[in-house]
């Protein structure tokens, strides 16, 4: 299998486009992959740097009840988007779902962040229940919200 973080980013950039979005790549791959930008109804800029780190399965991956990004992170901001594409082993073509996670719910770990909010059964993976409104379209109806740097699993939204 091929894996191509490059797609992963420009799905996920797709994604905030067709939300309404603008996006706004740098010229130099370093840091943050991309930055959003919304218009807000009084007129100022909504602005939220993003990183995508997609998840890449193989056949013979195992179920896990918590699934996700474990690894280094370039940048940190606290107002951050960590877009996570979860991709299917069988048809690994395009995500299955889309994490949209806010840096308050990344931790530090010995190997450098953290963010698990799927799990993975059959080779596909699927939000755990806690995480679900981060996932796909309400998750990125969640990045418009001025509470987006402190939203939090089990709170009403």
């Amino acid at each position: 299998m091929r894996v191509s973080d490059f797609f992963a980013e420009l799905y996920v950039a797709g994604r905030f486009a067709d939300a309404g979005w603008n996006v706004y790549f740098p010229r130099r791959d370093r840091g943050f992959d991309f930055i959003v930008t919304k218009c807000l109804p009084d007129g100022m800029q909504l602005l939220r740097p993003v990183q995508v780190k997609g998840k890449y399965p193989t056949i013979e991956k195992g179920d896990k009840n918590v699934y996700g990004y474990i690894g280094d992170l370039t940048e940190q901001h606290r107002d951050m988007v960590l877009a996570i594409p979860f991709f299917s082993a069988s048809t690994p073509d395009v995500p299955t779902c889309v994490a949209y996670m806010p840096f308050g719910l990344v931790r530090k770990h010995s190997r450098g962040f953290r963010c698990e909010p799927a799990s993975f059964r059959d080779g596909v993976a699927a939000a755990r229940r806690d995480y679900a409104k981060f996932f796909d379209e309400a998750g990125l109806t969640l990045v418009e919200g001025a509470d987006w740097p402190t939203l939090r699993i089990g709170v009403a939204t």
